[in-house]
């Protein structure tokens, strides 16, 4: 079987144990080691309010070498005052005390519970349980991808080889998250490795690019979290004369980073809390770049056409409200809606179309929803799930 996990790149070894921060019992301590050190990018939640991890993992990622990664689920580490500040710096001290590394060139990230202190001497224990047990199997990559998981029903990893100046270079990820999904970054745990040889400036770069494609476009319910994080390691080990400039290399490397976080995302869409389905709404003919996101984002976020794919109910008019509502531009003659290749809605008049045979593509796993504003030359999209009693379930009990 093929290693798809983020120990298929050259030079990453993983744990995942449990630690007894889940009163379930199931692993919550995820532990990463690049023995030769790792280039390093991170992205993080907009949300003003963070959790610890967040708050530390932004000041060590700034250093010239990355050596480890420790992350557990179960529990954010948010809004726990200096306490949890503390508690965050003790996790990367012990990482390191174990891996004979500095205590900055730990990265780290929380997910779980708001507000409740991390019991840290049981995370301590973990992390040096988990150092005992690194390895660069795929049974250790898919271990360190059950660890992060919180209302997750399943692993998400994807990996893809590329060649780079002659060399094969591999590129390799996990996520997790299900619920308080929505852009920018929300509720997501990811970890990307790679043995690309590249430079720290055009990884970050790289990085954000691939995120704003994917798990920015993605909302389940449009709610954000304080512990949204999405880091890459790359160890160099692929031996690829080092991407150091935007050219023909680098090029490739991004458009890979961007197939493999797309992935990912629409893993992600798919065990979304409650979800049966996905879909993608595409707009075209907006006035601006950012009208036609802005627009996406909103048929997608609509709880009514969430609860109509649900349903498999092909009910155009709630993604027209939904545009409509939204504050872009759009001209009311020229306005069209497809539901996959379906026409249901063409220059503001509703078109004819079998009702059975468009309820039958929304009843798919996945199906696209494209709407015209007829307002200009720009398009973007977005992903989506949809609604279902389940999701009311999930979160009505998922405190107590």
């Amino acid at each position: 079987m093929t290693n798809k996990t983020i120990t298929a790149p050259k030079g990453f070894r993983t744990a995942g144990i449990a630690c007894g921060i889940k009163a379930s019992g199931k692993p919550d301590l995820a532990l990463l080691h690049c023995p030769t050190g790792a280039k390093a990018a991170a992205v993080f939640t907009t949300n003003k309010i963070v959790s610890a991890a967040v708050t530390l993992c932004r000041r060590h990622v700034q250093t010239s070498r990355t050596y480890a990664a420790v992350l557990n689920s179960g529990n954010a580490n948010a809004c726990t005052g200096a306490k949890g500040l503390a508690s965050a710096l003790v996790m990367c001290k012990k990482a390191a005390k174990e891996l004979e590394i500095e205590t900055d060139q730990v990265l780290i990230a929380s997910t779980g519970i708001i507000g409740q202190p991390l019991p840290i001497t049981k995370v301590t224990a973990g992390i040096a349980a988990a150092a005992s047990r690194l390895t660069e199997t795929m049974g250790a990559g898919l271990n360190f991808s059950r660890a992060i998981l919180t209302t997750d029903t399943k692993v998400k990893t994807a990996s893809v080889k590329i060649e780079i100046y002659g060399k094969e270079v591999v590129l390799a990820g996990t996520v997790k998250g299900a619920g308080m999904i929505g852009p920018n970054m929300a509720t997501t745990l990811c970890v990307l490795t790679t043995d690309a040889a590249i430079s720290k400036p055009l990884l970050g770069k790289a990085l954000k690019s691939a995120i704003g494609q994917s798990l920015n476009r993605l909302t389940v319910d449009g709610h954000q979290s304080t512990n949204d994080t999405a880091m890459i390691l790359a160890s160099g080990l692929a031996e690829n004369r080092p991407i150091k400039k935007q050219d023909s290399g680098y090029r490739r490397f991004s458009r890979a980073l961007t197939e493999l976080c797309c992935d990912l995302a629409r893993q992600m869409a798919l065990d979304a809390e409650g979800a049966t389905r996905m879909f993608t709404v595409c707009v075209t003919g907006a006035a601006t770049k950012a009208e036609a996101l802005q627009a996406a984002r909103a048929v997608a976020n609509y709880d009514l056409v969430k609860c109509a794919v649900h349903g498999a109910d092909p009910n155009w008019g709630r993604i027209l409200c939904a545009v409509g509502s939204c504050g872009v531009k759009l001209n009311p003659d020229k306005l069209a809606c497809k539901i996959g290749e379906i026409t249901v809605f063409r220059n503001g008049r509703p078109a004819a179309f079998d009702v059975k045979k468009v309820s039958r593509i929304i009843a798919e796993q996945e199906h696209t929803i494209t709407v015209d504003l007829g307002a200009g030359r720009y398009s973007d999209y977005c992903y989506g799930c949809d609604l279902s009693k389940e999701y009311v379930t999930i979160n009505a009990d998922y405190h107590t």
